[in-house]
C-alpha cells in the first residue's frame, strides 16, 4: 500500500531568514492589524446617536462604551505584557488579534447595553499589548538604523484609519445599522489572523522575559519620566480634538455637513506625521522629541486664533494631526531602550499613556468651556500642556545624557 504524503504546511521560517520582501509583507499584515484596532477605536464616536436610539438611553449614556474601550486598553496593555513574556510573539500577535475579534464580533450582536459595554471592554484589552508586541516585532526584523521606520510603517495602519477605515465604517453603520461598523472590523482582524498566520516568521530574535523582568519597566525612572512626556504632550490634541465638531461649526461658521472633511484632514496629517516621525526618530531621537512638542505647542497656538476662519482652521487642525503623530515614533523607540529587556510591557504603556492623555485632554477642555472660554480656548490648554512636557523632556534628556556619560570607558 502506497503511502500517501501528508498534507501539511510548509515550516514556518525564522525572521533571519526570510527576505525583506517577506519583511515588507508581514509588516503590511501587521498595519492591517492596527488599522482595524484604529476603526473600532475612533468610529463609536460617531455612531454613539444611533446606539442611543437603539437602546432608548441618553447619548451621553451611549457614550460610557467609548469609556469601556478606554479602560480595556488602560487595564490590558500593562497587564497581558507583563504575563505573557514567555510566550512566543507570533503567537501571541494572533491570540490578541483572535480576543480583538471576538471582543468585537460581539458587539455585533450585543442586543442590549450592558452586553455592549462588556464587548467593547474585551475588544479594547488587547489594543496596547497588540502595538506593542507589533511594533518590537517590526523593530526586531528592521535593518540597522531604521527602527523608527519600523514602528512607522506598522502605526501608520492606525492612521490611515482615520482616513479610510473610520468613514467607511461610519457609513456602514449609518446606511444599515450601528452594528455593521462593528462587522467589518471583525472581518478586518479575521483578515489579519490569516494574513499573520501564514506570513509571520517565528521570532527567534525575542528573547522571552518573566513577569518579574516585564515588571521590571516600573522600576526605572527613565520609563516613567517617557510616559509623562507622552501623557502631558498628547493631552492638548485630545483637548482640542473632542470639541473639534464645535470649535468649527460655532466658532467658524462651517456647515456641520462639512466636519468628515475636517476629521479626514486631521486623518491625512497625521498619515504624513507619521512617515515623518518614523525617519526623525531614525536620524536624532531625543531632540526628534524636543522639536514634536515645540511644533504641538505652536501649532495649538496657531489654532487658538486661526479657528475663527473654517479654512486656515482646517488646515492647522491638519498641523496638529502632522507634529502629535510625529511624536509617537519618537516616544516608542525612547520606551524601548529606557526599558532594558522590559520592552514589552513599556511599549504597551505608551498607549495606556495615550488613552490617558486622551480622557485627561477632554476633561480639562471640558472645565475651560464650561467655565465660559470659547470652544477654541482648550488649544491653549494643549498649548500649556505641551511646554509641560517639554518641562519633563529636559530633566529626563539630562539625566539619560549624563548616566550614558557614566558607562562609557573613560579616555586616557
Amino acid at each position: 500500500m502506497q503511502n500517501r504524503p501528508a498534507l501539511n504546511r510548509r515550516p514556518l521560517p525564522r525572521q533571519t531568514e526570510i527576505t525583506n520582501t517577506r519583511r515588507i509583507i508581514v509588516m503590511v499584515a501587521l498595519a492591517i492589524g492596527g488599522f482595524a484596532i484604529g476603526t473600532t477605536e475612533f468610529v463609536s464616536m460617531g455612531l454613539l446617536s444611533l446606539i442611543a436610539d437603539d437602546f432608548a438611553i441618553a447619548e451621553d449614556q451611549a457614550g460610557h462604551i467609548i469609556t469601556a474601550y478606554a479602560l480595556g486598553v488602560v487595564v490590558g496593555a500593562p497587564l497581558i505584557t507583563s504575563l505573557t513574556g514567555l510566550v512566543p510573539r507570533r503567537r501571541l500577535l494572533l491570540i490578541l488579534m483572535l480576543a480583538f475579534t471576538i471582543g468585537n464580533g460581539l458587539s455585533v450582536f450585543a442586543d442590549n447595553y450592558v452586553l455592549l459595554m462588556i464587548s467593547r471592554f474585551i475588544a479594547g484589552l488587547p489594543h496596547g499589548a497588540y502595538f506593542s508586541v507589533a511594533g518590537l516585532s517590526a523593530a526586531s526584523m528592521a535593518p540597522p538604523g531604521q527602527r523608527g521606520r519600523a514602528i512607522a510603517f506598522v502605526g501608520m495602519g492606525l492612521s490611515i484609519a482615520t482616513v479610510i477605515g473610520v468613514p467607511a465604517a461610519q457609513a456602514l453603520g449609518q446606511g444599515f445599522g450601528w452594528s455593521w461598523a462593528y462587522a467589518l472590523v471583525a472581518v478586518l482582524g479575521l483578515t489579519t489572523i490569516a494574513a499573520l498566520w501564514f506570513l509571520m516568521p517565528h521570532m527567534t530574535e525575542m528573547k522571552p522575559t518573566d513577569t518579574r523582568t516585564e515588571l521590571g519597566a516600573l522600576g526605572r525612572s527613565q520609563v516613567w519620566l517617557t510616559l509623562g512626556i507622552g501623557t502631558v504632550g498628547f493631552g492638548g490634541m485630545f483637548a482640542v480634538y473632542t470639541y473639534i465638531s464645535w470649535t468649527m461649526t460655532e466658532r467658524a461658521g462651517l456647515d456641520p455637513n462639512w466636519i468628515w472633511l475636517v476629521l479626514m484632514i486631521y486623518g491625512v496629517g497625521s498619515v504624513a506625521g507619521n512617515w515623518f516621525g518614523g525617519r526623525l526618530a531614525d536620524r536624532n531621537l531625543e531632540f526628534g522629541i524636543l522639536f514634536a512638542l515645540i511644533m504641538i505647542a505652536l501649532v495649538l497656538t496657531g489654532f487658538y486664533f486661526s479657528s475663527v476662519n473654517a479654512l486656515i482652521g482646517t488646515i492647522n487642525f491638519g498641523l496638529v494631526g502632522f507634529f502629535g503623530a510625529a511624536l509617537i515614533p519618537s516616544l516608542q523607540i525612547r520606551l524601548m531602550d529606557v526599558a532594558g529587556r522590559a520592552q514589552t510591557l513599556a511599549a504597551a504603556l505608551n498607549h495606556s499613556a495615550l488613552n490617558l492623555a486622551n480622557a485627561a485632554g477632554a476633561a480639562l477642555g471640558g472645565v475651560v468651556i464650561a467655565a465660559g472660554y470659547s470652544y477654541s480656548a482648550p488649544a491653549l490648554v494643549g498649548t500649556g500642556l505641551s511646554i509641560m512636557a517639554i518641562l519633563i523632556w529636559i530633566p529626563a534628556y539630562l539625566l539619560r545624557r549624563r548616566a550614558k556619560a557614566m558607562r562609557a570607558p573613560s579616555k586616557r
